[in-house]
């Protein structure tokens, strides 16, 4: 699978696919990653990308020819590419868009904005999907592009070295994941539940079940609501 990051600000990002999972999945070929700079593609000799905003206000706005032009030399390049933009006005990025992106999609471009933003039209003529990863303001795009290309990444067969885990994660099911525990067996006088290093399987799975409904309802209660009015068969697991 690959991903390309049309940026500005390439050294922030890269250094992220040099350790861990991440290095070790681009060494086997499942991932591969490049960047596009927009302001390789300015038509202004002193290589500007961003200008006054329209009607006044403060800061600066990504102007639409640099981007317009990078976008336009990847789609040539790569007609099935599945261009997202990284905006907090976007729709809620979640681990189901995780999932369907990795089944659905072999190349997908990250657009980081700056400053105030970027010229809107470019949105309109490029965008296949727009995400937000939370109700804040950052700096720029490309933090959120680098969570949302990390969660669909894990989701490549292959990128994870116990695929098994993915299924107990949080977000998988309505509830959030049990808590984890390893060795030493007592850390300043709190203790692994006993169940868990007793062997018994059935029992630490139903212990996991309730200490994962218990989690849920304590840091997520809306989840938990929601868990707790369905009638389904996850709901009889519990």
């Amino acid at each position: 699978m690959r991903f390309t990051f049309v940026t500005l600000f390439r050294p922030l990002m890269e250094g992220y696919f040099e350790e861990s999972i991440l290095k070790r999945a681009v060494a086997k070929g499942l991932l591969r990653f490049d960047f596009l700079n927009p302001r390789d593609f300015t038509t202004d000799k002193h290589r500007k990308v961003d200008d006054t905003a329209a009607g006044g206000g403060a800061g600066m706005v990504m102007m639409a020819q640099p981007l317009d032009s990078a976008l336009r030399h990847l789609k040539a390049e790569s007609p099935g590419v599945h261009i997202v933009f990284a905006s907090p006005v976007g729709k809620p990025f979640r681990q189901s868009d995780a999932k369907r992106l990795a089944a659905q999609k072999r190349h997908i471009a990250f657009v980081s904005g700056r400053y105030e933003g970027i010229d809107e039209r470019v949105v309109e003529l490029w965008a296949d999907e727009v995400f937000s990863i939370g109700d804040y303001i950052l700096t720029g795009g490309e933090l959120p592009s680098l969570v949302m290309c990390d969660a669909i990444s894990r989701m490549v067969p292959g990128v994870l070295g116990n695929a098994e885990s993915l299924a107990a994660e949080s977000f998988e099911t309505a509830l959030l994941e049990a808590p984890s525990f390893t060795r030493p067996k007592s850390f300043h006088k709190l203790s692994i539940p006993s169940e868990y290093l007793k062997g018994n399987h059935s029992k630490i799975n139903a212990l996991k079940k309730r200490l994962a409904l218990a989690k849920t309802k304590y840091f997520r209660p809306d989840r938990y609501l929601k868990f707790t009015q369905r009638d389904s068969d996850e709901k009889s697991l519990y």
